[in-house]
């Protein structure tokens, strides 16, 4: 046997490996993230309930229409004082704890702001992460059970997003009127895009076609359709003022991916990029003008 042929053998069996690897980790790794709760930041930091903020905390469960039950917090204002309301949307992997410290900043400003975890997420039923293609629903969910509060002034609604969050939130303004501004912090294009760069820095493995494979796989283990998980294709259809942010030194999703959505979005439309910044340490990077930028295109954009 030749050394090309040889060398051709070992390249085909290690594809053929590497794709039954991907075959059955692959659809584990998309499909069901680690789970954080508020145990996760024990440590990491003081705030992991609205209360440890200072500021009202209700504990609420929200009962999507497939049967999941979604557990949040509300904050909320006086009724006759609040400006807005804003719904936090976390990343993938993460939970509800993440948005305490921006709940209080903006319950500061007098809105409401609503906090729950993701389906498959935190303390949330689901047992299938889909980025947006069942989570986007879920938010017209809390909405609609947000308007049926008589002792609550929901105002107008807007959503704050960051990294798959970001993704779900232009997702859900694209079939919800009601929702009237996004914030977009760290968001990527599409899926199938940002599943590649994952692979990428997981299993150092290049090919579109083992991303194809976990994927296809994925699709029928959820019941969903990746492609039409697709940022860049719904942020085309929105006329609401939309507030892109990312840092510069995001190692995990690329800021030129929010580059890409301010570009395809109609106006108005912001794009705030931080210097410096990584994927979760934006607010601590840009500091007050972080503050600043996110209270006022809220409070103009809602009012």
């Amino acid at each position: 046997m030749s050394l090309l042929l040889a060398l051709i053998i070992l390249a085909v069996l290690f594809l053929i490996s590497a794709a039954l690897v991907i075959l059955v980790v692959g659809p584990l790794i998309l499909l069901q993230p680690q789970r954080r709760t508020k145990e996760w930041y024990v440590g990491k930091t003081t705030l992991l309930e609205p209360r440890d903020a200072g500021i009202p905390q209700e504990d609420v469960v929200i009962a999507a229409p497939d049967g999941i039950l979604l557990k949040g917090w509300l904050v909320r204002q006086p009724k006759s004082k609040a400006k807005g309301t804003i719904i936090y949307l976390h990343g993938v992997g993460d939970c509800k704890t993440a948005g305490v410290a921006l709940a209080r900043l903006l319950f500061r400003r007098g809105f409401n702001v609503l906090l729950y975890d993701s389906r498959a997420h935190g303390e949330s039923g689901g047992r299938f992460c889909t980025y947006g293609y069942y989570e986007k629903h879920d938010v017209g969910t809390a909405i609609s059970y947000l308007a049926k509060r008589r002792d609550l002034r929901m105002g107008n609604v807007g959503l704050f997003g960051t990294s798959m969050g970001a993704a779900v939130a232009i997702q859900a303004a694209a079939i919800d009127e009601r929702i009237r501004a996004v914030v977009a912090e760290a968001g990527f294009t599409d899926l199938r895009t940002i599943s590649v760069d994952y692979q990428k820095r997981i299993v150092k493995l290049p090919w579109h076609f083992l991303r194809n494979v976990a994927m296809s796989r994925s699709q029928k283990i959820a019941d969903f359709k990746a492609r039409e998980v697709s940022p860049v294709t719904d942020v085309q259809a929105l006329s609401i003022p939309i507030l892109f942010i990312h840092g510069t030194e995001d190692r995990f999703i690329n800021y030129e991916y929010s580059k890409i959505l301010y570009h395809h979005a109609k106006q108005p439309k912001e794009l705030f990029l931080v210097p410096g910044a990584n994927h979760t340490d934006i607010w601590e990077i840009a500091g007050k003008s972080y503050e600043r930028r996110i209270v006022s295109f809220f409070t103009k954009a809602l009012r």
